[in-house]
């Protein structure tokens, strides 16, 4: 039994050794997120009259007030928040408005198309006309064999059937949330040099 509690304890204290890496993880979550905004907010800057009216139009669009606004913070939001997750500056801050797009997104936008990002009849949360995506996504994938170069139009990455679920934001969601629990990381961050700068100077 001693020889048990001592592999046992070995081997934790093994494991235990890994925390000096411990920064790894919210720097890759940084790293992840860091294009995902950047290009969601570059597309809106580029098109930002079409954000706008789209925010504001109620018939084919989001339907929200002050759509001019509401278009200049999320951009803002996912531009400034981009760069700040790459240096690793404010990231706890920085989350909280980014948390509230990936909200926003999924409830106004995702959440009539159930979970699923892509459709996949494989997927725990299926939509309610999997079926027929599946099939459409058949006979396009038939009809490209047959009158298309189908090997050259797959050679990029096989076609699919996006479902537009809410998948993809509640992913960003909670990642966000993990780094605003967590901060930047040790390290490879601007607030973590930032806070062992202040630490040094309170205590000298």
């Amino acid at each position: 039994m001693n020889k048990i509690i001592e592999i046992v304890s070995y081997m934790q204290n093994m494991l235990n050794k890994t925390r000096h890496f411990d920064f790894l993880g919210p720097l890759l979550l940084r790293l992840y997120l860091v294009p995902v905004f950047w290009i969601a907010g570059m597309n809106k800057l580029n098109g930002f009259d079409n954000v706008v009216e789209w925010f504001g139009n109620s018939e084919w669009g989001l339907g929200l007030p002050m759509p001019w606004i509401m278009a200049a913070l999320a951009t803002g939001a996912e531009v400034v928040g981009a760069v700040l997750l790459l240096i690793g500056f404010a990231v706890r801050w920085i989350s909280i408005p980014l948390m509230f797009t990936m909200i926003i997104a999924a409830v106004t936008v995702h959440l009539k198309n159930g979970w699923q990002a892509v459709a996949d009849i494989n997927s725990p949360f299926p939509s309610a006309d999997i079926d027929q995506a599946i099939e459409k996504l058949s006979m396009a994938k038939s009809l490209l064999r047959e009158h298309g170069n189908y090997d050259w139009l797959t050679s990029s990455g096989n076609f699919v059937i996006s479902n537009s679920g809410i998948e993809w934001a509640a992913t960003y969601f909670i990642m966000l949330l993990a780094l605003f629990f967590i901060g930047a990381g040790k390290y490879v961050s601007v607030d973590y040099w930032l806070k062992k700068s202040f630490d040094k100077s309170g205590t000298s």
